[in-house]
């Protein structure tokens, strides 16, 4: 057998350069779309409740306390509920909680 001329070694190198190439375009596509439907979720997300009432394990029981939407002491058992819904709540001894005093931004001093 004999030695490859340069002109094949080159045209090796264009086959192989050529597999890169459509392999990166994939990989570029790939991450558009991700980056495409990242942006679709984000928009059809719902925006975060303003008020939250935190229940206890329990969930027959009364509620354990009122936090702002954005709280980050909010536990899991938490709803999302309408402004009237925590004003009576705090109305009716719900407490508030103390990291982000939701009976402040409502107005309802103790």
């Amino acid at each position: 057998m004999s030695e490859p001329t340069r002109l094949d070694l080159l045209r090796f190198l264009l086959r192989v350069q050529e597999r890169d190439l459509a392999r990166t375009r994939r990989w570029i596509a790939d991450e558009e779309r991700r980056e495409a439907e990242e942006q679709r979720g984000a928009a059809a997300r719902p925006e975060p409740p303003d008020w939250l009432l935190e229940h206890g394990i329990n969930r027959a029981a009364a509620p354990v306390a009122v936090h702002a939407g954005a709280c980050h002491m909010a536990g899991p058992r938490s709803k999302g509920v309408p402004v009237d819904v925590a004003r009576r709540a705090l109305a009716e001894g719900v407490p508030a909680c103390t990291h982000c005093r939701p009976d402040t931004e409502l107005g309802i001093m103790d």
